[in-house]
């Protein structure tokens, strides 16, 4: 019997279509990222499950092409630093990789988490404080399906020192930063992971990361619960 609750089969495919199409995109072309879409993206962001109701995020929505700037060249000169952990033939993967899009998308939006909103004793979080940032990065997926939703690309950019992006952005010192996204038109959706198509790793199976009931127990699909115990 069919609920309210039910997606149709074209919605569901669509939901699966936006998680299977989400790429970490690098490349973006020009593009006027208009108010009303920029703030569907938050709107789904901010909608986002949190442990305790705490929503602990926030966006700081950056345009300005000179702040972008100087933010992009940061990430560049930390990316030649973070290549000193790596030799030989990772080495020259890695210096041929392009880690950012920050001055060529629409806007980076730089994700926040207060991890004291809704009190320093939180529903949830007693003995696993550390979902606050679990939750911050949930609102991320959100923003990120959304995008692909859109049309648009999404781009997390981590080789960034979080204390330099926190002072020149004035975030306070009790704030954690938790990403940098760079969102914008992408050049293209790759069919692949850009990591994978490069050759720097490969997605794992499925079967190598699903546990039947004790860790290190190969999930037999197809198998009944009780078959699974035994």
């Amino acid at each position: 019997m069919k609920t309210n609750c039910q997606f149709s089969p074209e919605e569901r495919l669509a939901v699966y279509r936006a998680i299977n199409e989400r790429r970490d995109i690098r490349h973006f072309v020009p593009f006027d990222l208009e108010e009303g879409v920029l703030r569907r993206l938050l709107e789904a962001a901010h909608t986002a499950p949190s442990v305790g109701f705490m929503q602990p995020w926030d966006f700081i929505v950056i345009r300005d092409e000179d702040r972008r700037r100087d933010i992009r060249d940061h990430a560049l000169a930390e990316k030649e630093k973070a290549g000193r952990h790596y030799t030989g033939e990772r080495a020259e993967l890695y210096r041929g990789l392009k880690v950012e899009g920050i001055a060529e998308c629409s806007a980076v939006i730089v994700v926040t988490c207060d991890p004291e909103r809704g009190g320093s004793v939180n529903l949830g979080r007693t003995t696993m404080p550390q979902t606050a940032q679990f939750s911050a990065c949930a609102a991320i997926q959100n923003l990120w399906l959304a995008a692909r939703a859109e049309g648009l690309g999404v781009g997390w950019v981590s080789i960034l020192e979080p204390s330099w992006v926190k002072e020149l952005l004035g975030i306070p010192p009790n704030i954690e930063m938790i990403a940098l996204l760079c969102v914008g038109a992408a050049r293209d959706f790759p069919p692949k992971p850009l990591l994978q198509t490069a050759g720097w790793r490969q997605r794992e199976l499925l079967e190598k990361v699903v546990h039947a009931g004790y860790w290190g127990t190969p999930y037999s699909w197809g198998k009944t619960a009780l078959e699974q115990k035994s």
